[in-house]
């Protein structure tokens, strides 16, 4: 793949009471790009973005724009999304805003303009309890937009979510990618990678692809990443 690089991993290993959770992945993430992080449950998709947001220990080289993962240069320059909406129930979407602006030594000045990028502005005043699941999510992401990070890291962002809302959310992804934010979107749904410009598969903690989708299907005679991803497994593939 061309182009300049956000992320890029070396020989990365995670391990879990002596199990080898991730295993020696070596891959790259280009900037401004919508990047899918694939697997079944368990392959190790939650530990691979913990690693990279700086939160897990790892052996290897995993840097984020020339930076070791971890480092504390770091931490206005990832904003990460958990499974859960991370949001108080209690507060309005604007104070929950203010708040985790606060704990992020963010500009508050930022909260207004961050509501109308995820298109919550008519929802601005209104308790997170009363907040429909795709509204949450969107809250969400607005406190990790919070600071301008360069890089998004959302894990199963749309889990739980409509066909619709997911389809609103991706847009939202869209948009994010073309002002030149670096997304790295998880997900255990094969047809979410059809909305990527890049693939990482990753099964039982090892890589099966770190390139475009469309070579991916290319190169495996097929038409869709969940027929390329079965392919892969059945021939025992490893990239």
């Amino acid at each position: 793949m061309s182009g300049e690089q956000s992320i890029e991993a070396k020989k990365l290993i995670v391990e879990k009471s002596k199990q080898r959770v991730l295993d020696e992945l070596t891959f790259i993430v280009r900037k401004g790009s919508i990047t899918g992080l694939i697997g079944p449950s368990g392959s190790g998709k939650t530990t691979l973005m913990r690693a990279i947001v700086g939160v897990q220990i790892f052996k290897g080289v995993l840097t984020i724009s020339g930076v070791p993962a971890g480092s504390a240069a770091l931490r206005t320059s990832i904003g990460y999304v958990t499974q859960m909406p991370a949001i108080y129930e209690d507060l309005t979407i604007t104070q929950n805003l203010r708040y985790f602006a606060t704990l992020a030594n963010a500009d508050k000045k930022q909260v207004a303009a961050i509501i109308e990028t995820v298109k919550l502005t008519a929802q601005k005043n209104q308790l997170a309890a009363t907040l429909s699941g795709g509204q949450k999510a969107r809250v969400s992401l607005a406190i990790a937009l919070l600071g301008n990070p360069d890089v998004l890291v959302l894990d199963e962002p749309t889990v739980g979510l409509d066909p619709l809302l997911r389809r609103e959310l991706w847009q939202l992804f869209a948009d994010l990618a073309t002002s030149g934010k670096t997304l790295l979107v998880s997900s255990h749904v094969m047809d979410e990678a059809e909305r990527c410009d890049a693939l990482l598969l990753i099964r039982d903690g090892r890589l099966l692809w770190n390139d475009s989708r469309e070579l991916l299907l290319q190169k495996t005679h097929t038409t869709s990443v969940e027929e390329a991803f079965v392919y892969m497994v059945e021939k025992g593939h490893v990239s």
